[in-house]
């Protein structure tokens, strides 16, 4: 065998090894996070959803990358003494399914959740929206008015990002055919590899939570699947974000930004204190806290979301 010929068999056989650890640390992390909620089928995909307690309806939205365990951590069991308190997997993330990349616009991202509140016959639920999940709650509420009594939204995207956070930047691919090939060969190998580092950037400067991997869903992360979402996502709401940009006052509902003070992923001074002002709505920071207060800080956000429930429409 030639030298190129010897190299080659040599690359193939490095890349199917990989392949095969990413397809096994995929399903080793789906087995140690299984389906546990209810599963509603739209008319492209369907979304998995838990629920708990009773009365007002309160639905969750998660952020790039997350899954709805980033609620039911402990944020869920704060509020649900007093509200029916439904956190969603967003299409196309967690156990949730979407139809092609197209579905990771924050317009068809708002469009299904809006029909989920719909199919489910939540009537206009006061939605929490985290990180991105912040913007495709301000989709819903500018594209869907009907479905939605208010926003309170934590640490959300409001503006254009200009430079990629630096724990997301494995994920930013702009060649769309490369997101699953990337997805079923390197990605849960390297995620192994770099996981550890991620999520002390995404948490920063509090400590990563504990058991955040299995009770905070982010093991997750580690499928295939998670990584085709999340790299679509951030792709696709960057494209779309004109969508939402410079529409803020047709928001008429009451809307409140809550934000960690130290946030490692996204300024406050940039997508904080200004998206509320333009929208007549509340601001607070928690000192020192960082981009993941759902998980960090449950008490605090449960009083914001508290208050934010009791100016809805």
């Amino acid at each position: 065998m030639s030298a190129i010929g010897t190299l080659v068999f040599i690359l193939l056989g490095i890349v199917l090894l990989v392949t095969i650890i990413t397809q096994l640390v995929g399903f080793s992390a789906a087995s140690r996070s299984p389906r546990k909620g209810k599963t509603t089928k739209l008319s492209s995909g369907n979304i998995h959803w838990v629920e708990s307690g009773k009365g007002r309806p309160i639905l969750m939205i998660h952020g790039l990358g997350g899954n709805l365990h980033n609620f039911t951590y402990a944020l869920t069991a704060e509020l649900s003494d007093s509200f029916r308190v439904i956190a969603i997997d967003r299409p196309g993330c967690g156990w949730s399914d979407r139809n092609g990349a197209d579905q990771a616009t924050l317009a068809e991202q708002a469009r299904l959740i809006a029909e989920f509140i719909e199919a489910e016959e939540l009537g206009k639920p006061l939605i929490v929206g985290h990180s991105l999940g912040g913007a495709i709650a301000e989709a819903i509420a500018l594209n869907h008015p009907d479905h939605v009594s208010a926003l309170a939204l934590i640490c959300p995207v409001t503006a254009e990002v200009e430079a990629t956070p630096e724990a997301f930047k494995g994920i930013d691919i702009s060649v769309p055919w490369l997101i699953p090939v990337i997805a079923n060969t390197l990605a849960g190998a390297m995620s192994v590899l770099m996981e550890k580092k991620i999520l002390e950037e995404v948490f920063a400067p509090e400590p990563v939570s504990p058991d955040f991997l299995t009770r905070g869903g982010g093991i997750l992360g580690r499928r295939p699947a998670s990584f085709v979402a999340a790299a679509q996502d951030l792709t696709m709401s960057r494209a779309s974000v004109a969508q939402v940009l410079g529409r803020e006052a047709e928001i008429n509902i009451p809307v409140g930004v809550l934000y960690g003070a130290a946030d490692n992923i996204l300024a406050p001074i940039v997508h904080g204190k200004p998206f509320a002002e333009k929208t007549g709505g509340t601001y607070a920071e928690l000192p020192g806290r960082g981009h993941m207060i759902p998980l960090t800080a449950p008490k605090e956000c449960a009083a914001f979301i508290r208050d934010m429930a009791g100016k809805s429409n």
